[in-house]
């Protein structure tokens, strides 16, 4: 049975993947952190209805978890293939979160996979040589340079992505639509000066006036609060202001004379 999509293709994103799927062209969306870049990525996939395999890079991220590592089963070594083998060999689509949080080594694989001929070898593995299967397809996302963990990518990587999506928040209008996918229809009113509080705090974190901007989550999450029947200057105090309490009090006493000047004390 099918379910209604939770995403709003406020910019049209889809058009655009759907030439690129067509075209055999990689994607990069850039965009902020909670913007619904994973959310588009799942809806994308199940439009297709392709297998999605995901990976979220960190620091932590490894080779390994790209390509695979040795295994030892009943005194017998294996290779067990890693997801981005896995995906090239399936023709599955391959999602790349994050991808500018990667490690310079983790990256240098990666681009030995995603040029034109679209193989890799495994020196790992006896030097195997893994060509993708037809329908390989790739989407990669990064955030802003200005995130906490986030590298600029070599160009010889940036240009295995040449179709690029930016996303960015939507307009309030848009916002108050996706919210109200996953919250009931009574605080509308309510919603949408969470959402205008969203967008103060969002203008002043993207000029360094803040160290934090709030996303769709949080916006989502004041409107579930309101449903749950907490008063809305709580709503924005436990969703917006706490938060900003980590980079001590006079970060947070801004948010809270926002909040104060659009919701009374």
């Amino acid at each position: 049975m099918l379910t209604e999509s939770l995403y709003i293709d406020w910019n049209n994103s889809f058009e655009v993947l759907d030439k690129a799927y067509e075209s055999n062209l990689f994607v990069l969306i850039i965009g902020p952190k909670g913007t619904g870049k994973t959310t588009l990525v799942r809806e994308f996939a199940t439009r297709k209805v392709a297998k999605l395999e995901s990976i979220n890079f960190s620091l932590r991220t490894r080779e390994s978890h790209l390509i695979g590592s040795k295994t030892l089963h009943t005194g017998a070594i294996g290779f067990e293939h890693g997801i981005l083998i896995r995906s090239m060999k399936e023709g599955s689509m391959l999602y790349l979160d994050e991808v500018n949080a990667a490690e310079a080594d983790v990256l240098l694989r990666l681009d030995e996979a995603l040029d034109d001929r679209r193989q890799i070898v495994l020196k790992e593995a006896g030097g195997e040589l893994i060509e993708a299967a037809n329908g390989w397809f790739v989407i990669a996302t990064i955030n802003p340079l200005s995130h906490v963990g986030t590298k600029e990518l070599p160009p010889q990587l940036l240009s295995r992505f040449p179709v690029r999506i930016k996303l960015d928040y939507p307009p309030e209008e848009i916002e108050l639509k996706i919210v109200k996918k996953y919250v009931s229809s009574s605080h509308e009113k309510e919603i949408l000066q969470g959402i205008k509080l969203a967008n103060i705090l969002r203008q002043a974190a993207a000029v360094e006036e803040l160290y934090y901007s709030p996303s769709l989550r949080e916006t989502i999450a004041f409107g579930k609060v309101l449903d749950s029947g907490m008063k809305p200057r709580q709503a924005a105090d436990i969703v917006f202001a706490n938060i900003y309490a980590q980079w001590g009090s006079v970060e947070y006493q801004k948010v809270n004379d926002i909040i104060t000047s659009m919701f009374g004390n």
